[in-house]
């Protein structure tokens, strides 16, 4: 259930791709894009060790998220910041709030802490935020930390960010067959994070919940 995360190779520091999401802050699949972009992105290359491991230089990646990250300030959207702060709201319009094309360019800080979560179906999830919520996190991008609230609203209380979250369910049933065969939960913020597509430190607050909750 686990994996090498990072290795040292002549006193250099090198991850693999579940390393460089953790490192980062981004989901797998986000690193994914970057990698198969990379001429485009600017990502850097991988080298493989003798037994064909895949890996990336951590002073590498430290120095593509910052560049990364400085190039995303520099093409801010507007937000639109009319509205129920306390409306919620799918990917389509968030994106729309945020002033991006897509919902694919929302942010993994939005992306993997959605208010609301419903089960399709389909099994997918149907994500969805209060527009003060999606406020927030646009304004933390210029480091305003602004709730997005207007003065004198509040929005349901929840014992913590995850309260009702469907994937909590899936963490609680990890954590039960780690104490079953007598585990701790030690790895099981990867394999969470590989079978939902999420950031691994959101697997690891959804893991924290779960055992608030349980």
């Amino acid at each position: 259930m686990t994996g090498v995360a990072r290795r040292t190779f002549d006193a250099r520091i090198a991850l693999d791709r579940s390393g460089v999401a953790a490192h980062t802050g981004a989901a797998r699949s986000t690193v994914n894009h970057w990698y198969r972009h990379r001429e485009h992105t600017g990502f850097p290359d991988a080298f493989t060790d003798d037994t064909g491991q895949e890996w990336f230089w951590q002073d590498e990646i430290d120095a593509f998220h910052t560049a990364h990250r400085r190039a995303k300030l520099a093409v801010l959207t507007t937000v639109d910041r009319s509205g129920d702060p306390d409306e919620l709201v799918g990917s389509g319009e968030a994106a729309k709030i945020m002033g991006y094309g897509s919902y694919r360019n929302l942010p993994d800080e939005l992306r993997d802490r959605p208010d609301d979560v419903e089960i399709l179906s389909n099994g997918r999830l149907r994500r969805r935020w209060y527009r003060r919520t999606v406020w927030a996190v646009a304004d933390a991008r210029t480091g305003r930390q602004s709730t997005g609230r207007t003065r004198g609203t509040t929005g349901p209380h929840k014992p913590h960010p995850y309260a009702d979250d469907p994937r909590l369910q899936l963490a609680a049933e990890l954590l039960a067959e780690a104490r079953e065969a007598g585990h701790d939960r030690r790895g099981l913020g990867v394999e969470l994070a590989r079978r939902l597509g999420i950031a691994p430190r959101t697997a690891q607050r959804l893991l924290t919940a779960a055992e608030a909750d349980g």
